[in-house]
Parts: C-alpha cells; structure tokens; sequence
C-alpha cells in the first residue's frame, strides 16, 4: 500500500487572508450596527451604516492586505536577486554555505558536500532561496491573491449581521444580529481549523470570544452615547 500524506501548508496564503477578512467582516459589520442600534438610531440608519461599513471595510481589507504581502514579495525578490548574484560571484563559496547549512541539520559534512553540489548543479538559486532564505513555492507571497481573497469574504462575513438587521424587526433587532454572528464566528472558527488541520473546538471559542468582547464594547459605547444624547 502507498502512503500519502496530505499537507495543508499550501493554503496558508489564501486561507490566512481568507479567514481574516470573514472574521474582521462579520465582526466589524455586527459592531458597528450594534452601536448604531444601541444608540437609539431608526433602522434605515443603521442599515446605512452597516453599508457603508461593508464598503469601507472590504476595500481597506484588500488595500491593506496587497500593500503588506507586496512589503513582503519585494523583499523576498531583494533577497533572490541578492543571492543570485552571491552566486555569481562566489560559486564555490556559496556551494560550501549550502553544505553547512546540510550539516547543521544532521548530515555528515561528505555527504552534506554531495547533496549541495548536485543540488546546486540543477538549480542552484532555488536550493539556495529554499534552504538558506527560507523561500518556496508554497510559502512565496502573492499580494492580489491575499487582496482578493481578503476583500472578497469581508463581503460575505458582512452580509449576514446587514442582512439579519434588515429583516429583524426593531425590538429585537440587536439580540437577533448578535446571537446570527456569534454562531457565523463559531462556524467559521471551526471552518478554518478544519481546512487548516488545527482543533476545532480551540479555534471555534478563540474566535466567539474575540468577537463577543467586541460587539459587547462597541454596544456599551452606541449606548452610553444613546443616553448622553
């Protein structure tokens, strides 16, 4: 029998940006129509500021995300284009790094010497970005994949707290939107662990009790402004 193991490392790009952009939506949008409702305001205000916070928030999700994996692309290219003129100019010099590096790792220093020359033989610049930066195929930032992917499920975590606030009638307007996006959060929690490979029930409270405090502060502020007002 052949076995296979099947890693979940690859999505860590998508997935990290993916799931930050779900819980920042579905948190932000339901803070922020819990304030506002908090606060006393008719319901067509309210519907306006959640909105307006889909919008704000979904374009800052994947201008932040594409300025700071851009951060990072550019400097993992200085690093590529830094070896690969190390390469150049000291060959041998950066064959023995190589091996050094193999033997730190356990190899004895003969064979830590083979591997890094037929390595360095095939390609020389990918063995030194994988094993000495640290840099791979997998792990490479790919800035409009993070944008898109944090923009796009903002927009969907944002939706449901907007949506439940627009069919709720007033009264219960702010349980029924807490209690939509409490269990949205759990479920996502327990999504992402999943797709990760990480326990279920551990990210699943993490995320419920981050996004509790959260819509419990921002109502307590709309409130105490409702009353001053």
């Amino acid at each position: 029998m052949i076995h296979q193991e099947h890693h979940r490392s690859h999505r860590s790009g998508w997935l990290r940006a993916a799931v930050l952009g779900a819980n920042d939506g579905i948190v932000s949008t339901s803070s922020l129509i819990l304030g506002v409702a908090a606060a006393s305001t008719v319901q067509s205000d309210i519907l306006l500021a959640g909105v307006a916070g889909l919008v704000a928030g979904a374009m800052s999700m994947a201008a932040g995300e594409y300025v700071s994996v851009s951060s990072q692309s550019d400097t993992e290219r200085a690093d590529i284009a830094k070896e690969r003129d190390a390469l150049s100019d000291h060959f041998e010099a950066e064959q023995q790094e190589l091996a050094d590096i193999y033997v730190e790792r356990g190899l004895t220093p003969e064979l830590a010497s083979q591997v890094a020359e037929q390595l360095m033989q095939k390609d020389a610049l990918g063995a030194h970005a994988r094993d000495e930066i640290g840099i791979t195929v997998v792990s490479q930032a790919r800035p409009l994949q993070a944008a898109f992917s944090s923009a796009a499920m903002f927009t969907i975590g944002a939706l449901l707290p907007l949506l439940v606030a627009w069919w709720a009638p007033t009264v219960l307007l702010i349980p029924l939107v807490a209690v939509a996006s409490l269990a949205l959060l759990a479920l996502l929690g327990a999504l992402a662990a999943k797709v990760g490979g990480a326990p279920v029930r551990t990210a699943a409270l993490r995320v419920l009790f981050w996004g509790a405090l959260a819509m419990a502060l921002t109502s307590l502020i709309g409130r105490l402004f409702g009353v001053m007002a």
